[in-house]
This record gives structure tokens, C-alpha cells and sequence, in this order.
């Protein structure tokens, strides 16, 4: 039986994902902070309330699972960077709301990585992935969202340096965008429903191989420009 282990596994793309690997028989490890959210899903899911910035949280659940081979490790949990509207926008920058954008989409990932690489790299599949985003990219920049789009070319960058250290274990590192998507951070007026995005994301990540590591693609597994 294959494993996952999904971040922020109890709201949007993560709940999706959650859902989309129990229906294939996998065995569901869905972290969250507050796992309430998973109630009711049919399958092999196994709960763990996990806050990804409490790293002594994150090496508690490591060794806790060290038994595990996680085939998927999906660092989906991330933060818009809103809090106190504007903070993006320049001349109102808010240091504060700068450094907890970064600490959940920048070091969270990067932390979660190197605790659980083991156990990725004992697994059949050995795939690490990292939920990104189009605008992390410096190619196809048209400004604003500063905060949320320097901790995604930060994210990018961690992600290609793993694919370099870890290609000799044979784990795949991917940075996936899943696109523009209708959720609480991505808003109504986005082109793409999770039914859309999470399931082309799923039949990426399983299609991925051993020349995909390194790569920086989207939800339909076309590359992005870095």
C-alpha cells in the first residue's frame, strides 16, 4: 500500500487531496491543525494535529512515524500573507505580517522536508512536492503581493537546492502550482475549481519520474519559466 503525507490536509487543496488519495486506496497520513476538518472521509486516513511552524512539533511527529515509508510528502499547508490588509502594498509593508508569511511558506516546507526525507527516501515512489506558486516566478512577474510572491521564489529555490542534495537517494523534488483556485485564499472570481485543480495535480504527481526531479510545473504538468 502506497502512503501520503499531506500538510493542512483539513481545508482546501489539502482536504481535496486528502479526499482524492483515500479514494485510491492510499494510506492517508492528513496533518492539520485542527484535523476536526477531516471527519467523515471514508479510507485509510490517519489524523495528526500538527502546527507546521512548531518544528519541535514536526520532528515529535517524525520520530513518531519513523516506522513509515511515505511514498508522497505534499507540503500543501500555506498563508496568502493578508493579515492586516495592504501589508503588500507598497509603502504600508508589515515586517510582522512579512515573517509569518514566510515561516509558513518558506521554513515550514523546508523544516518538513529535511524530518521526514528518510522516510520519503525508503519509499517505492520517493517523492517530495511542495505547493508553490506561478507567482513565485521572476520570469512572469508583474509586481505587487511582495510578501506571498518572495516566500514562493524562496519555496522554489529551496526546492531545486533538494533536488540537487537528495537526487542520490533518488527522491523526487517537484515545486507544483496548482493554479489559479476558487479557495479561501484564492477567492471566487479564480479560474479553476479545486475539483479541477487537485485531481490534474494527483495524476501529475503520479506520473512524475526520476527526470522530473528539479522541475518547477503547473497543475496540468505543462513547466513554468523560473
Amino acid at each position: 500500500m502506497s502512503t501520503v503525507l499531506i500538510t493542512g490536509a483539513a481545508r482546501g487543496l489539502g482536504l481535496d487531496f486528502t479526499k482524492q488519495y483515500a479514494a485510491k486506496g492510499w494510506r492517508v497520513l492528513a496533518c492539520a491543525r485542527k484535523p476536526d476538518g477531516l471527519k467523515g472521509i471514508k479510507g485509510d486516513i490517519h489524523h495528526h494535529a500538527l502546527e507546521v511552524t512548531d518544528y519541535k512539533g514536526v520532528k515529535a511527529l517524525a520520530k513518531e512515524l519513523s516506522a513509515e515509508a511515505i511514498d508522497v510528502l505534499i507540503c500543501n499547508a500555506g498563508v496568502g500573507g493578508e493579515a492586516g490588509r495592504g501589508t503588500q502594498t507598497l509603502g504600508s509593508f508589515d515586517p510582522s505580517a512579512w515573517r509569518h508569511t514566510f515561516e509558513v511558506n518558506t521554513f515550514a516546507p523546508l523544516m518538513m522536508a529535511e524530518a521526514f526525507v528518510e522516510h520519503v527516501a525508503r519509499s517505492k515512489q520517493r517523492k517530495l512536492i511542495a505547493i508553490t506558486s506561478i507567482l513565485g516566478s521572476l520570469a512572469n512577474n508583474n509586481g505587487g503581493r511582495y510578501a506571498y510572491r518572495a516566500s514562493k521564489t524562496a519555496l522554489n529555490m529551496e526546492w531545486s537546492c533538494l533536488a540537487k542534495d537528495l537526487e542520490g537517494k533518488g527522491v523526487i523534488c517537484v515545486a507544483l502550482h496548482p493554479g489559479w483556485v476558487q479557495t479561501d485564499m484564492g477567492g471566487p472570481t479564480a479560474t479553476l475549481t479545486i475539483d479541477q485543480s487537485v485531481p490534474s495535480m494527483v495524476k501529475v504527481i503520479e506520473g512524475l519520474k526520476p527526470s522530473d526531479n528539479g522541475r518547477y510545473i503547473s497543475y496540468d504538468g505543462s513547466g513554468l519559466p523560473w
